[in-house]
């Protein structure tokens, strides 16, 4: 159950939701106005555009299929989607670290490439820990956080319990998300494609935090 779940768990979610906002709102602020984070609308953008102009669905599909690629990279590193305390994510975020970097060489240059790089980011982040004990929980995205906490309301008023933990945890994520929204504006006002240094530098230090947070557990277990 998540009441079982470490305090640690709400903090993390919030920077990475948090980080997920920000790189979203450099994108939508950005020349070509795309969101990066989440593909529901690039889904349907896609489909429009396969109507209306080739040029631009094939910008989109490649949208899709680096945030894919990005996905397949935490699957590969990750053999099980529960988040489970001594998983090298760290790796991970490095790898996120590196991919947000590329991105915004790329944007600075001007080349579309870097939306594909930010895509890639925000797919690996969205699949490194998708599931904390049995809910399904997304980082990049608020979709599917807004539809379970509004289901949990609806059974509550229904008669069955209200988990408060869990309900912490979408609500932390949400906040997470909107704020990362306007860090990234801020951001962005300042910066430009820059902006996506800071979420770049967050993820190493994100990295670091976990590692020693790791090691010191372990350590801890060793002399138990």
């Amino acid at each position: 159950m998540i009441s079982k779940l470490p305090r640690w768990i709400e903090s993390g979610a919030f920077i990475l939701s948090l980080l997920a906002g920000t790189v979203n709102a450099v994108g939508l602020l950005g020349f070509q106005h795309q969101a990066i984070s989440h593909l529901s609308g690039t889904a349907t953008l896609l489909g429009t555009q396969l109507f209306n102009d080739w040029a631009s669905s094939a910008h989109l599909i490649g949208i899709v299929m680096s945030f894919l690629f990005g996905s397949a990279i935490s699957g590969w590193f990750i053999s099980n989607v529960s988040l489970k305390l001594g998983r090298q994510y760290e790796w991970l975020l490095c790898i996120e670290s590196a991919l947000l970097l590329s991105a915004t060489y790329f944007l600075v240059a001007g080349s579309p490439t870097g939306s594909y790089f930010a895509s890639a980011a925000c797919g690996l982040q969205n699949a490194l820990a998708t599931t904390f004990s049995g809910a399904v929980v997304r980082t990049t995205h608020v979709t599917g956080i807004v539809t379970d906490l509004g289901i949990m309301i609806g059974s509550t008023l229904r008669g069955e319990a209200f988990d408060k933990r869990k309900a912490k945890l979408f609500v932390t994520i949400l906040v997470g998300f909107i704020c990362g929204g306007l860090v990234g504006a801020i951001l962005f006002n300042h910066l430009a494609f820059y902006a996506l240094l800071p979420p770049a530098v967050l993820c190493i230090i994100l990295a670091l935090g976990y590692r020693v947070y790791r090691k010191r557990i372990a350590y801890i277990s060793r002399s138990n």
